[in-house]
């Protein structure tokens, strides 16, 4: 399933903005060990975060990332429903 271009904006801040903050709280000792590789692995989710286009890119995308993901959200169908939580979540705010 491919993401409207009019949508692909949001949805890559929200993700980014939930990537970080799992990156920061769960990586810590398992992805990076001090501030620059913090800073360069956020780089580097953020670059692969811009590059999606579909659900299935951001499926892959949490595969790549495991470590920050419960094993439920590595199929299709729950990272539909991770996207969906990020959006509710961001309209809310």
């Amino acid at each position: 399933m491919n993401i409207n271009s009019d949508n692909k904006q949001t949805i890559h801040d929200v993700l980014i903005k939930d990537i970080q903050q799992r990156l920061y709280e769960d990586g810590k000792g398992i992805m990076f060990t001090n501030d620059d590789e913090y800073t360069t692995m956020l780089e580097s989710l953020v670059e692969d975060i811009l590059h999606t286009n579909s659900v299935s890119d951001i499926n892959d995308l949490l595969i790549r990332y495991s470590n920050l993901f419960p094993n439920e959200y590595l199929t299709l169908d729950v990272t539909l429903n991770y996207i969906f939580t990020l959006l509710k979540t961001h309209a809310n705010n």
